[in-house]
């Protein structure tokens, strides 16, 4: 296999990476809370010898998080929150916790308050938060502080990742901020509205089409190198 078709195979590779993120973000387009991926490439050069000129070839390897703020939509729901600005809520799963955007909660049988999956909702000391059955009318205060009857009785935890680039994403919603994460100083939370997917339909489509035109583009050139390897092989057997 020579340099030309290395080069164009990590190009497709890069490619149908990118494909996938696209479409992810597509079919994400009406998910609470969801925030869409873009892909990054880099470029490898290697050399060739003292006589040939490098090669260079692109790597699709990080996918990057678009932190930019969804539309929020306004529900009435009372245990429904939208972050407006920079900030995550805090919650518990299996695996540890986890951040996210996506805030449709309700009290499960037990008072606490979860999210759609029943993972429990924390605080940013990150104790699960309690909803007292029956405690009257319920109002969440921007700071996420809980009132019941107009008496606080927990507040919601807000907090920003040391390092948002380092965030793993799991699933669609979650996020697992290896290097940690501390309170927010800028967001605040809207009762009674959610935040939308920040993926903008008409551009990923666009986007889809471009992908898929340059990865044809290099699969016809595949085809033609193929095509002229075979015959050099036949002109030489012959």
């Amino acid at each position: 296999m020579d340099n030309a078709t290395y080069a164009t195979l990590t190009r497709q590779s890069g490619l149908m990476k990118e494909l996938q993120i696209v479409a992810n973000n597509i079919a994400n387009a009406s998910t609470t809370g969801f925030q869409a991926e873009n892909m990054m490439f880099s470029e490898y050069i290697s050399t060739t010898g003292n006589d040939f000129d490098s090669l260079s070839m692109a790597a699709g390897t990080v996918r990057q998080t678009v932190h930019t703020q969804g539309a929020l939509a306004q529900t009435g729901g009372p245990f429904d929150l939208a972050i407006e600005g920079e900030g995550y809520f805090l919650i518990e799963t299996a695996g540890g916790e986890r951040l996210t955007r996506a805030g449709s909660f309700t009290p499960d049988a037990n008072g606490d308050l979860v999210t759609m999956d029943g993972n429990r909702v924390l605080d940013a000391g990150g104790a699960p938060v309690f909803i007292p059955q029956g405690a009257g009318q319920i109002a969440i205060a921007p700071d996420g502080t809980i009132s019941a009857a107009g008496t606080p009785v927990g507040q919601i935890g807000l907090v920003v990742p040391t390092d948002p680039t380092t965030m793993i994403r799991e699933g669609s919603v979650l996020f697992n901020a290896q290097d940690g994460f501390g309170p927010s100083a800028d967001g605040r939370m809207l009762q009674g509205y959610l935040e939308d997917s920040n993926v903008n339909p008409i551009v990923e489509i666009g986007r889809m089409i471009e992908v898929q035109r340059a990865y044809e583009l290099g699969q016809s050139f595949l085809d033609k190198e193929d095509e002229r390897i075979r015959g050099v092989i036949q002109a030489i057997g012959r």
